[in-house]
């Protein structure tokens, strides 16, 4: 059943929920152990047409994009990425549906009984090994017409770099994981590229010159032509607003094939821009390509986007937000894009972050928006940076004031208590966070439905005093 296969999948290495430090890279990131996987569940990769994403910042956001788009124009769209807010069958989607609970069961099932004869040769399959050649396995047998699939971490050795993809594209790039993929921009590049093969399309998002250098090396290696957003495809954005969409970001993409002209961004933020781009300039690259997507259908799809914690509205009174930002570069992006797209009179930031993150950073940012900060961490999190330490180092960089909760539900009251009508609570730090302030919301709508109450308050006896924003 669906509750055994999930504590045999909790028994796999999970990189996710491992400090760096603890890692042996060598033993974790082996291609050799996925190949030889999936050869033993019949190569399922091999069955359908693929595009693959890396980067450090937006890859998410690229793949749902691009994903929505391909669904508009009528292809069955397989999508995989991580983490997942709520529940781990998220991680792999067929047209938007999550995967059912009977088909992760079963795929699950027979990748144990395929990872049990291979683990005295290959060794045990991690926990991404393991949920990559599930997706790969579903894709295949529900044969989708693409997968849109995002890499987990870095890219040469990640567990997904078996494809062969008909685009592999490339975001932003940035220091994150320097301990497994290198201390520099340049180190970290290299890794990313290792996705780029030849034959297929290479694209990249507008990169610093020694960062872009790295990748049309590379791309050069494999016998790719690397064309950037901007450089080598003509991309332009603006910021407006209007009183159907209200203040939004438009971007238009050209190219001999394509005219997508002043198409809104589904996704709010103007770093969401350059992400957007290359969405469509992977669609445009598969119409290349020989594959149809007229227009009129990928602007459509385009507009379908879900948010899923990317300044995701979870509750009405008070207003809640979640995000998953879990780095400065994310963090000033999200505060700018409330800034943009929320009116409030004062927020209240609930953050939580792991231990192992550049933390003083992330905190300097969240102190530029935020009236009010209350820390706490997720409840799952076994690397999560304890709450009075977050309000220790938060001292050293703001003078706000700040608090400690013990857990999420109680920061979200507390934060509850101290909003009135016009302000905002925006939850953030980590996607493990966003999913858990989701999960108490939906279980808060549930209980209230079944009382027959209408959904409007969280806390209905409480009157919040009205702060100005001063």
């Amino acid at each position: 059943n669906e509750a055994e296969a999930l504590e045999w999948l909790r028994d796999r290495i999970n990189v996710e929920q491992m400090r760096p430090a603890r890692l042996d890279r060598d033993s974790v990131f082996q291609l050799d152990r996925m190949r030889a996987l999936l050869k033993a569940v019949g190569d399922p990769q091999q069955a359908f047409k693929s595009v693959h994403v890396a980067g450090t910042k937006g890859k998410g956001s690229v793949c749902e994009m691009t994903a929505a788009c391909l669904q508009g124009c009528g292809y069955a769209t397989g999508l995989y990425t991580s983490p997942h807010l709520m529940n781990i069958r998220e991680r792999i989607r067929l047209n938007g549906r999550e995967i059912s609970g009977d088909d992760f069961t079963g795929l699950l099932g027979r990748i144990a009984a395929a990872a049990d004869g291979l683990s005295s040769t290959v060794g045990i399959p991690t926990h991404f090994e393991v949920m990559t050649a599930a997706a790969f396995l579903h894709f295949a047998e529900q044969a989708v017409d693409f997968a849109v699939i995002e890499t987990g971490l870095g890219g040469r050795l990640d567990a997904t770099n078996v494809l062969t993809p008909e685009v592999a594209a490339i975001t932003a790039i940035q220091l994150e994981h320097r301990e497994i993929l290198g201390d520099t921009a340049e180190l970290i590049a290299a890794e990313k590229a290792g996705i780029f093969k030849p034959g297929a399309a290479a694209l990249a998002v507008p990169q610093p010159p020694s960062v872009l250098e790295v990748l049309r090396s590379k791309a050069i290696e494999v016998g790719a032509e690397l064309r950037v957003l901007q450089q080598d495809i003509d991309f332009s954005s603006r910021f407006e607003s209007s009183t159907e969409l209200g203040p939004h970001t438009r971007v238009s993409v050209s190219t001999p094939r394509s005219e997508y002209e002043h198409l809104p961004v589904p996704l709010w933020g103007e770093h969401q821009a350059v992400n957007c781009g290359l969405a469509l300039a992977i669609v445009d690259a598969l119409r290349a390509r020989g594959f149809e997507a007229p227009e009129l259908k990928v602007a459509a799809g385009l507009a379908a986007t879900p948010s899923n914690g990317r300044l995701e509205q979870i509750w009405n009174r008070p207003r809640i937000f979640i995000d998953g930002a879990h780095n400065p570069e994310s963090m000033q992006a999200l505060v700018r894009s409330v800034g943009a797209h929320v009116r409030y009179d004062s927020m209240v930031v609930v953050f939580g972050c792991a231990a192992d993150k550049d933390v003083l950073p992330m905190l300097a940012k969240i102190a530029m928006g935020a009236d009010k900060i209350i820390f706490t961490r997720a409840e799952r999190n076994t690397r999560a940076m304890d709450p009075r330490e977050l309000v220790r180092r938060f001292a050293e960089v703001s003078p706000k004031m700040a608090q400690a909760a013990p857990s999420l539900k109680d920061a979200i009251n507390t934060a509850a208590s101290a909003t009135g009508r016009d302000d905002i609570i925006l939850v953030t730090g980590s996607f493990a966070l966003a999913g858990e302030a989701k999960r108490l919301m939906q279980q808060k709508r549930r209980a209230m439905e079944a009382g027959g109450n209408a959904v409007r308050e969280l806390k209905p006896a409480a009157k919040a005093r009205r702060r100005s924003r001063s």
